[in-house]
């Protein structure tokens, strides 16, 4: 185990990996290399709190596949930090809903691409509004 965490310290050295961290995953990699050759695009996503994660997903991904890409970023986040937080996505996904350019992003099977968004836009979290 030691050398194999070894050789990957080397490999994130790399420049085409230096924006990984050092635990990185097998799935990280991938996603890195998919975007050098341009299979796959980043779509920044923008919290209420002010930050921005950079979520990576291939060229034809769906909504639903943004928001799995989105729960799998903070459970390596959280893993990372040390946190044991759970988070019910199925709360997030009732209370919040994401947006681009105005739109909502309401249907999961619905591809990326057929809202506009393209390689390195930005998609925004936003709290529903409760209907009385």
């Amino acid at each position: 185990l030691d050398i194999f965490e070894e050789g990957l310290a080397l490999m994130v050295q790399d420049p085409l990996l230096c924006d990984l961290p050092i635990q990185v995953t097998l799935e990280e990699v991938n996603s890195q290399v998919a975007l050098e050759y341009g299979q796959a695009m980043t779509v920044r996503v923008c919290k209420a709190d002010g930050e921005v994660m950079p979520i990576v997903v291939v060229q034809s991904a769906t909504v639903l596949d943004l928001k799995k890409a989105i729960c799998r970023y903070m459970e390596l986040k959280q893993q990372r930090e040390g946190g044991v937080k759970h988070i019910s996505w199925k709360y997030v996904w009732r209370t919040f809903h994401l947006v681009f350019s105005g739109e909502q992003l309401e249907d999961d099977k619905r591809k990326l691409k057929d809202y506009g968004i393209r390689n390195r836009d930005e998609v925004t979290f936003l709290k529903k509004l409760r209907r009385k």
